[in-house]
């Protein structure tokens, strides 16, 4: 119903299109108060009272999935720039003096789906914060030279991750996993296109996505809900709708899907670790959001120092270390299996990863109990999440790019009623006897001492 409502405001003006979604109100915890702006922004404001701060978010959905490969890195490097120069403070020196002013916190974050932006100030400054925050988000001024110097700060995370074995073994992972879509799963970028960015770039990107219509902004802390929502709308009220969706005027293209099985070894002298991973296509939450809650479950159970594969694996010293996770997405997520072996046993450990891998669509894998402490962890996981107050915005806009409202107030309700057959569901479409991408990285001297090449092979 969600998706044919979608489509039909799509060709509807824009007047219409903001005033048909604010009928819709979503489900919030207690505490958790929405309004949609006339222009089509999202404010949810949180009324936490725990210390007298306020946390001021502007979340866009925009990252590394809006990126074809003559973009990619730049959403990162245009959230880098956010904290530069905008109308109110024409350049960084003046930026970061209001900043001190505030006595703000600051910062923000690039993913596959969601960028965000946060202030952390006193309860007291909440109209400064927000006038703040609306002149970075809608009046940027992108200074050649502020680029020339920030270009090779973010180029710098990249070169730093490449240091990293478990980052190259993941991006050779990502590779056979997406194909040349592969930018779309990887916000650090290419460095070519980051090193040769122009402020135009820029201006391209916030034209197609920085609009009220394609952004939430959460206001918690210290605030009434009233006085909050005024604020919001007083100073975010005038911030022009794009009259469009931008994913659909810039749709995403499909994931495809991976053909067979690949296996690869990569031989590095950075990795004097080595390090196996186990890769799939996973569930999205636009097409199977049952199977996102299902894959959080089982691979909490398998996470257990009473799972199966923990106790053959780790117990038994094949392995230092393994886990399984997936990353909520609103499209085509990853599956990832990542173990760290004993090097001395590199091919007995192997083994025994297929030999659990096999095992994982059989009834009696997992105990009742153990899917019992699943959910527990979670809900005590969740919990520990809301201790915070300035770490709410972050947690609920993940999920209002990636998933709804509506998920995440449900959610931890929603751990508590997987089923057997939900789990079992979830592992027969998305991992058990489907295609699958495997790889090992370590040293060459590793490798030729254990013969990796002979026996990491797909099957």
């Amino acid at each position: 119903m969600t998706l044919k409502i979608t489509k039909l405001l799509t060709f509807t003006a824009a007047g219409m299109f903001t005033a048909l979604c604010a009928v819709a109100q979503p489900r919030l915890p207690e505490g958790y108060f929405y309004k949609k702006l006339p222009n089509g922004l999202d404010v949810v404001v949180i009324e936490n009272s725990k210390v007298p701060l306020t946390t001021i978010e502007i979340a866009v959905k925009n990252g590394a999935y809006t990126e074809g490969p003559e973009y990619s890195g730049l959403s990162h490097l245009f959230e880098h720039m956010f904290f530069k120069a905008n109308k109110d403070y024409p350049d960084q020196e003046k930026f970061l003096k209001r900043t001190q002013e505030l006595g703000a916190i600051w910062n923000g974050t690039t993913g596959n789906e969601r960028v965000n932006y946060y202030f952390t100030i006193g309860k007291d400054s909440l109209d400064a914060g927000l006038k703040l925050m609306n002149a970075s988000v809608r009046f940027p001024i992108y200074r050649e030279e502020d680029m020339k110097k920030e270009r090779p700060v973010v180029d710098g995370e990249f070169q730093r991750n490449e240091s990293s074995p478990g980052f190259q073994l993941y991006y050779d992972i990502s590779k056979n996993l997406w194909g040349d879509l592969i930018t779309r799963k990887m916000p650090i970028g290419i460095h070519e296109i980051i090193n040769t960015a122009t402020p135009e770039k820029m201006m391209i990107i916030k034209n197609k996505y920085y609009f009220p219509n394609n952004s939430l902004l959460i206001i918690c802390g210290d605030v009434k809900h009233d006085d909050g929502f005024k604020k919001a709308e007083t100073i975010f009220g005038d911030w022009a709708s794009s009259g469009f969706d931008p994913h659909v005027k810039y749709p995403i293209p499909a994931f495809k899907p991976v053909g067979k099985s690949v296996a690869f070894v990569k031989e590095m002298s950075i990795a004097r670790t080595p390090f196996m991973m186990f890769a799939w296509q996973g569930p999205a939450y636009m097409t199977d959001s049952a199977a996102t809650i299902a894959a959080d479950v089982y691979s909490t159970m398998l996470d257990l120092n009473s799972s199966k594969m923990q106790q053959a694996l780790v117990d038994k010293g094949l392995a230092s270390s393994a886990g399984i996770s997936y990353n909520t997405s609103h499209y085509t997520g990853m599956i990832s299996l990542t173990v760290v072996p004993n090097p001395a046993k590199i091919k007995e450990c192997y083994e025994e990863v297929k030999n659990q891998m096999s095992q994982w669509g059989k009834a009696d894998y997992y105990t009742d109990e153990q899917l019992a402490d699943a959910k527990a962890i979670l809900l005590r996981s969740h919990s520990r999440e809301m201790e915070k107050p300035s770490s709410l915005p972050s947690q609920l806009s993940f999920q209002w790019c990636s998933t709804s409202l509506n998920y995440y107030t449900d959610l931890t309700d929603n751990y508590q009623k997987v089923s057997r057959a939900d789990i079992a569901k979830y592992m027969n479409t998305y991992i058990v006897g489907k295609p699958m991408v495997s790889g090992i990285i370590l040293t060459p001297e590793a490798s030729k001492a254990a013969n990796v090449a002979s026996f990491f092979v797909a099957k």
